[in-house]
């Protein structure tokens, strides 16, 4: 039997919004609640202690940059890599050129 993936979980530290456990399908709709609170002053994603993404998980994180301005991702959790060249999206989550 699978274990269960980590609760995840985002915090505010300043300018960073903060994430961690496992960035998925099912986290998104809490941790989007989370964030819509803090939409200014945000230029950073810290995404050290997140395990893995998938693509609801990215499509989370490149709204949030979007809207908050953020240009700034940290950390590279299993799946990001593989998601922003699949979306082809830049180091910042953005569009890429």
């Amino acid at each position: 039997m699978r274990s269960p993936a980590p609760i995840a979980s985002v915090e505010r530290d300043g300018t960073a919004l903060v994430f961690s456990g496992v960035l998925d399908r099912d986290a998104v709709p809490a941790l989007w609640g989370r964030c819509a609170a803090w939409p200014n002053g945000i230029t950073q994603l810290d995404l050290s202690a997140v395990e893995r993404v998938d693509s609801a998980g990215v499509a989370l994180l490149a709204e949030l940059a979007a809207r908050t301005g953020a240009d700034e991702v940290l950390g590279e959790p299993a799946g990001l890599a593989e998601l922003r060249r699949a979306y082809r999206l830049g180091a910042a989550l953005d569009f890429a050129n």
